[in-house]
Order: C-alpha cells, then structure tokens, then sequence
C-alpha cells in the first residue's frame, strides 16, 4: 500500500483528506519523493471506485456495554461523505486499504444484502430485535442513489415487520419515507440525523461531502411530518471549533420536528488522529493546538480513550461542561425524552411465493 500523498498524483477536490497512510498491517512501506523531473502536467481528478463484496451473513453481532443494540447492518464498506474524524476509517485497513483517501474513494458495495438478509430473517431460531444500521458508515452516502441497497434492505424489514434504528448526515432518507412512515406508524422504526455544524465553510471542509445543514434540517422536517420519531444527534463536538454551536444546532433541530437528542465528543483512534491533525494544520492552523489540548483533555492526555462509558462522552471537567449545556438545553426544548422502545411483538415471517396459507 503507497504511503505517499494521493495529491502528488491526483487533483484532489472534496475529499476530506489529502493523504493515504499506510496500512498498519503492511510490513512494507512506501514514499513519494522528488525524481527532479519537475515536468507540468494535467493530472487526473481522483475517482471513486465502487467494488462488490457478497458476504455469507449480513447481520453483524456484538456485546458493547455502551451501545443500545446488539445487532447491526452496513450496506457499504468505506463512506465516500469523506468526514474527517469519521471513526470508522481505520476499519478499512482490515481490507488492505488505507484509512485515508482509500476510505472515502474505494468503496465496496453488498448488493446481495437485502435477500441474505430475508434468508437470515426467515431462520427459525431468529429472535428480533432491533437492528441498527448507519453506525459504522453511512447507509445513505452518495452512491446509494445508484445502488439502492438501503432502500432494498427497509422493504425487506417492512415485509418482516422487524424494528430499526436508521443514523445518517445524509438527506437521501427521504426518498424512502415511503417505506419509513407506515413502519413509524405500527412503531417499528426511529431516525438519527447527525449534524456537526451549522457553519456551510467548516462543514465544506470538515465533511465535503455531505449534505449542508439547511438541507438536513429540511429532512428532518419532511421525516417529522411524515411521523417518523428523529432523534438528532450532535456529533461530533469538537472541542474549540464546534462546541460552541451546540445550543444552536439543538434549537435549530428541534424547530425542525426533532423530538430527542444526543450527542458525541469528537474520537481520534489510531489512524484518524493523524488525519485530523493534519486537516487541523491546513484548515484551522490559528487553533490547532487548542483543538487538540482539549481533545487530550476529554480523553484522559491521550488522543483517544476508548473505554466503555467514557469514550462517546470524554471525561473532565471540559466534559462536564458540555454535559451540562446539553442537558439544561435539551430540557428547556423537550429534547431530553426516552423514545420508547420498538416494537417487536409485530414480527412475522411473510409467506414465499408457492407457500400454503394457514387455516387458522
């Protein structure tokens, strides 16, 4: 895997990042270098590449303390939104790519997931529960508009009548409130819209790729007529360049339709903390060093701690603070509400073409 900066080879324009660190797991590395040959050149725009994986099982399992499901799925590997401090970025290494420009332009689509899911489904040992999807990368990134496998996977639990928790930054979910909204009405779904910034300049750096706020709060207003429950979700604060948005950002949400909050202190693990250092250098170098003391701060004097129950929160007095703001400020706007849980007394395993129907 190249080491070397995808910018000496490529024109790079709304990416999150310019570079492509090497793969942890390679023992091998590489690096660019001046070959004297300062020839000028046209060089080519940086495409997305779009592979297919058809994996076995879709349904993905775990036993975090911290997190509300036990199950999830992720209709895409990599997210070409191209969010800078995406925590997700250093699981493509486990595919032999880097976190970086190779996380946000070679991504791998799984077509097949919403027929592996039905087969999964209609197991008879299956027990529902809530599925998550969008909490690893996003379901409605820009090339689902082409390959719709969301929209494929939300017919299949709405045939099965199986509850799901749906995140995103993106707008493209309302193209499929009309899947959403009668699954919202018998209690099976809930939406979480992530928003960062309010600011369209340090969202446009921050996250090239996706959709402007304006346009996110539209969404949260076409899902909220529709009756979908949106919980909206501050994510991430980052300590001395967002923070102070977060009163905004909530009112902003709630005028929307929103009817819960949370929120996510940014997180740096292994890889994204040299990402985000050096967005950090080119985009806001006044700050810098006062983005990331605070960072450090939140996490114990590290970039990252990934402790269960201190990790989404950080930890300090810094913490505290901003638990605070957002819990005098989700009070005051009625934010601060338990959604109840989705129902799972609905699921129903729908009858195959060529199926006898029941007497009874």
């Amino acid at each position: 895997m190249n080491a070397c900066n995808s910018k000496d080879r490529h024109t790079i324009k709304g990416r999150g990042t310019r570079s492509n660190p090497a793969v942890r797991f390679d023992q091998h590395r590489t690096e660019a270098f001046d070959d004297g040959w300062d020839l000028e050149e046209d060089l080519p725009t940086l495409r997305t590449e779009v592979s297919i994986e058809r994996p076995r099982k879709v349904i993905t399992r775990n036993t975090s303390p911290d997190l509300s499901f036990d199950r999830s799925l992720n209709p895409y590997r990599g997210c070409e939104h191209g969010c800078v401090y995406c925590y997700a970025r250093p699981s493509h290494a486990y595919l032999g790519m880097s976190p970086g420009l190779d996380f946000e332009t070679k991504l791998i689509a799984r077509p097949d997931m919403p027929a592996l899911l039905e087969k999964e489904l209609r197991h008879p040992s299956y027990v529902p529960k809530t599925v998550a999807i969008g909490t690893n990368t996003d379901p409605y990134q820009p090339i689902e508009r082409d390959q719709q496998i969301m929209r494929g996977v939300l017919q299949v639990l709405c045939d099965f009548d199986h509850p799901v928790g749906v995140v995103t930054k993106g707008a493209l979910i309302t193209r499929d409130i009309d899947i959403l909204a009668p699954m919202a009405k018998k209690g099976l779904v809930r939406v979480g819209i992530s928003i960062a910034t309010l600011d369209d300049k340090t969202g446009r750096a921050m996250e090239p790729r996706v959709p402007s706020a304006k346009t996110k709060l539209r969404a949260i207003k076409q899902l909220s007529d529709a009756g979908i429950p949106v919980r909206i979700m501050v994510s991430p604060i980052v300590p001395a360049l967002t923070d102070h948005e977060l009163e905004t950002i909530l009112e902003a949400t709630a005028n929307a339709g929103a009817v819960a909050a949370s929120s996510i202190v940014l997180r740096l693990p292994l890889e994204v903390s040299v990402l985000f250092k050096d967005w950090l250098a080119e985009h806001f170098p006044d700050r810098a060093e006062r983005v990331l003391g605070r960072v450090r701060e939140l996490h114990g004097g590290k970039d990252y701690d990934p402790t269960f129950g201190k990790r989404m929160t950080g930890q300090g007095k810094w913490a505290e603070l901003i638990q605070q703001r957002f819990k005098l400020k989700t009070r005051q706007l009625g934010l601060d509400r338990t959604l109840p849980q989705l129902r799972t007394d609905l699921f129903q395993v729908p009858l195959k073409s060529g199926d006898q129907l029941s007497l009874f």
